[in-house]
């Protein structure tokens, strides 16, 4: 059995290049049929869990099953810097944040205090899934922290993964352990 990690749809935000954290923002369009070709790609599904925001509970939904909201698989909070594009953050702070784990964004939370979370909500499922599939609908920061607690990275990773819009992320469960078995997966999102 397995855990799967997905990134839910597109929304405007993620059209417009934006930082998009606790702003609970729907899924555009496009996004709505990404959830759609999510829901087709996963196989067969026990348990669904997902961020109680808007974009991916709506990702979760074409699934049709009950889903499960665990604020622990919320995005990363930009405080400040939400709805804002990159280019907006200053040079200095950007540096600051790429390279010191415990630096948190005005008003937000930072890379360590993600890690932590997210890694208590693998713990938390790594049980179920080794026995069922178990589907978590979340955000780019926790898919790569997720990534990471799979791995038994000792160091912060978060910039060296690229994590692609409503990608699946596969970690397999194995003598109780978590082995990643494939990352960032997108063939099965086709184009109109």
């Amino acid at each position: 059995m397995v855990l799967l990690i997905v990134r839910h749809g597109r929304t405007v935000a993620n059209a417009e290049g934006l930082l998009q954290g606790r702003v609970d923002n729907p899924l555009d369009k496009e996004g709505v049929r990404q959830a759609r070709q999510i829901g087709a790609a996963l196989g067969p599904i026990d348990v669904v869990v997902s961020s109680p925001l808007r974009r991916a509970l709506q990702t979760a939904e074409p699934l049709g099953l009950p889903c499960r909201v665990d604020e622990r698989w919320i995005e990363l909070d930009y405080g400040e810097w939400d709805e804002k594009p990159i280019g907006e953050i200053t040079k200095e702070e950007w540096i600051r944040w790429r390279s010191d784990p415990s630096f948190m964004p005005p008003g937000g939370e930072s890379l360590e205090e993600l890690d932590r979370r997210v890694a208590l909500g693998c713990e938390a499922l790594l049980l179920e899934a080794e026995e069922s599939n178990v589907a978590v609908f979340t955000h780019v920061s926790p898919i790569k922290s997720a990534v990471s607690w799979a791995l038994g990275t000792g160091e912060q990773i978060s910039w060296n993964l690229s994590v692609g819009q409503a990608q699946i992320t596969r970690i397999a469960v194995r003598d109780g352990r978590p082995v990643l078995t494939s990352f960032n997966e997108t063939g099965h999102l086709k184009k109109p």
